[in-house]
């Protein structure tokens, strides 16, 4: 199997994907704490990186207890993703530089940006070219299966992606009109590590540790990226690594602990933001992701999506321990 371009701790990597609003510093610190090998930024803009837009420079910013950490970036104007390679590079100096052929949101679609880009391929291989002569870091690229239906061939889209010059690849198997519907061909997974060279790292219905492991199993993949199956469980990792060591798996962490853990990244966002109540506030997102599948959750998530400050939450967790659980346990 090619090695990755970059220091990963495991043989088989396992990532925290890439995702707006969610996998922002506090989360992937916490994400690499239990086990994720490689973590990547939320996507960003090139016009953003360019322009030194103050919210996008503030979404680059990471600890070294981050790394090995990738910076996505995304655009369809082939010089200012070439110019935000070369900046994200000189001042931020992560492991390596990712480019986002992806992103199915209509927003970033409608500049082609995203997945918007996989409709021209000769579009696709400007941008890498861009990027790798603007950076001396390792350029990568997530990907979609393609457009729509009738354009659809991974394998054809890898092999143009590699040509270019990136030197890993991730692949969402399914299509950018199929957004999140359906379900994820993890065949063309397979089918592109195959065809490639380099590492193809595989993403997309990973909503257990099992379903990572099979995914390595029945795909060959190099590595393994788990995005909404982190959400409100960042102990996935720990849990992935070892059925992929053939090892035990971890138990799952009761409430108690799924509580701290959750009041933990709490103080981590805290820490990190300089608003507290727009923290608080953004917050609430995963505080219901924490709670999905307790007893008494659709009352608990009511709370718990109320609050204003984070103190509040650590009163919410008080309550539920002491009266919760056991009136959803009464008849």
């Amino acid at each position: 199997m090619p090695p990755f371009p970059y220091p990963a701790a495991h043989d088989v990597p396992l990532f925290l994907a890439p995702m707006a609003g969610v996998s922002e510093s506090p989360f992937r610190r916490l994400c690499r704490q239990w086990g994720a090998d490689v973590v990547v930024t939320e996507f960003l803009s090139a016009e953003g990186i360019r322009r030194d837009n103050p919210a996008t420079v503030n979404k680059l910013k990471f600890g070294a207890d981050e790394r090995p950490i990738g910076v996505q970036i995304f655009g369809s104007d082939v010089q200012a993703m070439g110019e935000a390679a070369a900046l994200v590079t000189d001042v931020f100096q992560p492991e390596f530089i990712d480019i986002n052929f992806g992103c199915p949101v209509k927003k970033v679609v409608r500049r082609n940006g995203g997945s918007g880009c996989l409709k021209d391929l000769d579009l696709v291989q400007e941008i890498i070219r861009s990027v790798v002569r603007g950076t001396h870091l390792p350029v990568t690229c997530k990907i979609r299966s393609g457009w729509n239906e009738e354009m659809r061939d991974p394998v054809k889209i890898g092999l143009r992606c590699q040509d270019a010059g990136v030197k890993a690849i991730a692949l969402h198997p399914r299509t950018r009109t199929q957004m999140y519907t359906g379900h994820a061909h993890w065949d063309e997974i397979a089918a592109l590590t195959q065809a490639l060279e380099i590492p193809v790292i595989g993403n997309g219905d990973i909503k257990t540790a099992e379903d990572a492991f099979r995914m390595r199993q029945e795909t060959g993949c190099a590595g393994v990226m788990i995005a909404r199956g982190s959400f409100g469980q960042p102990w996935i990792f720990t849990q992935a690594r070892a059925l992929l060591e053939g090892k035990p798996m971890p138990a799952t962490p009761g409430v108690e602990e799924r509580f701290r853990i959750a009041l933990d990244h709490a103080r981590m966002v805290q820490s990190y933001e300089h608003d507290p109540l727009g923290a608080a506030l953004e917050f609430r997102k995963h505080l219901g992701w924490y709670v999905k599948g307790l007893p008494n959750s659709a009352d608990l998530r009511r709370k718990l999506h109320q609050v204003n400050s984070f103190g509040e939450v650590e009163g919410i967790f008080s309550d539920y321990l002491a009266h919760g659980s056991v009136e959803a346990a009464s008849p």
